[in-house]
């Protein structure tokens, strides 16, 4: 897997990557993050990306010339997506986590200022894709998430495989509660089934603990989850 990111702030990129579970991904080749700049790109003597609006209007617009030119200088792959972080983007969910796993190469396009120059859009045509309902100051924290989400379904990642099958939303419901030592703190005990070595007893308390915490915290998940198992 390799990520692309144009952005023109790499050291936000490059800084997350460098350390703990990432740094350890990238340095045993599982994945790779290349951070390209647009400044790099644009024909502008004083390496200007930005100008005002056309139509008049608050902020700076991002010009089209840097951003296609730093585009297309990247070598695609077969297996290739370009996505764009957008808040007017797709739903960044589990879903789409695991399908943009399967491509071998995924190029990202970080916004900044006012946004894109639209023709940025006609002309490369990316998938865009939201993190949430809000607005950030630049497309790099939601580039992170994909690249921290993705690099997840990856085999050599974590440690075992199996802890990303576990995760919430893994299989529609919200993670089961985890404990460790001590087995008691502040009174607070560890639950008893969890030490009695009956695996099939805890994986029992695992699933019931995970449909009363969806049904709890997210009502709309636990009704799509049962809608789901309708026919069992």
């Amino acid at each position: 897997m390799i990520f692309e990111v144009l952005t023109l702030f790499p050291e936000i990129i490059e800084s997350y990557c460098a350390v703990s579970i990432m740094k350890r991904a990238t340095e045993n080749g599982v994945f790779s993050v290349n951070a390209i700049n647009p400044r790099d790109y644009t024909l502008d003597k004083h390496k200007k990306v930005d100008d005002t609006p056309y139509g008049g209007g608050a902020g700076m617009v991002l010009a089209v010339q840097p951003y296609v030119d730093a585009y297309e200088s990247i070598e695609k792959s077969e297996n290739s997506i370009t996505v764009m972080l957008s808040p007017q983007g797709q739903p960044l969910d589990e879903n789409k986590v695991t399908e943009l796993s399967k491509y071998d190469q995924i190029i990202m396009l970080c916004g900044h200022y006012e946004g894109f120059d639209e023709r940025i859009r006609e002309i490369i045509k990316p998938v865009e894709i939201s993190i949430g309902d809000f607005v950030l100051t630049g497309g790099e924290l939601p580039a992170l998430c994909v690249i921290d989400a993705v690099s997840r379904k990856l085999d050599g990642t974590l440690g075992k495989i199996e802890s990303a099958r576990e995760d919430s939303f893994s299989d529609g419901l919200l993670e089961y509660p985890h404990y460790t030592k001590p087995r008691v703190y502040r009174g607070l005990k560890v639950p008893d089934v969890l030490l009695n070595g009956n695996h099939k007893e805890i994986n029992e308390f695992r699933f019931n603990e995970q449909l009363k915490r969806t049904q709890k915290r997210r009502p709309d998940l636990y009704e799509k989850y049962l809608n789901s198992k309708a026919d069992l």
